[in-house]
């Protein structure tokens, strides 16, 4: 029998989905690293660390590339491609609504990211 998925960090419901290296949630779109539940983890000072996509720890003044296409909403719009590199970025100490990245993004100006679709570069 295959080993059933956790529960949405978000909502707690039990409808997730494997999508790459990330969980998804089918009732409210939230998206997680499946190493680290919802992007964060404990540092040895019991302080909350951001990690990328794949698990990597994030600081501030990183550089990281987007994994997975990002459509913009409001404004002109438009999508960041995978592969965009984003440097100096600022990790937020209060998320807004699942964003913890803030960045100035190449042809988009600044924005607030998830961390669960950049990669460190």
């Amino acid at each position: 029998m295959p080993e059933a998925l956790p529960p949405c960090p978000e909502c707690d419901a039990r409808y997730t989905y494997e999508l790459g290296v990330l969980l998804v949630c089918a009732m409210c779109g939230h998206e997680w690293s499946a190493d680290q539940e919802a992007g964060e983890s404990q540092s040895a000072a019991g302080e909350p660390v951001i990690v990328d996509a794949v698990g990597n720890p994030l600081a501030d003044g990183d550089t990281v590339t987007v994994v997975k296409s990002v459509r913009v909403a409001g404004g002109g719009g438009g999508t960041i491609k995978i592969g965009t590199k984003v440097r100096g970025i600022r990790l937020l100490e209060r998320p807004v609504d699942g964003h913890d990245i803030d960045a100035r993004v190449p042809g988009f100006g600044p924005m607030k990211l998830k961390s669960s679709v950049v990669k460190k570069a």
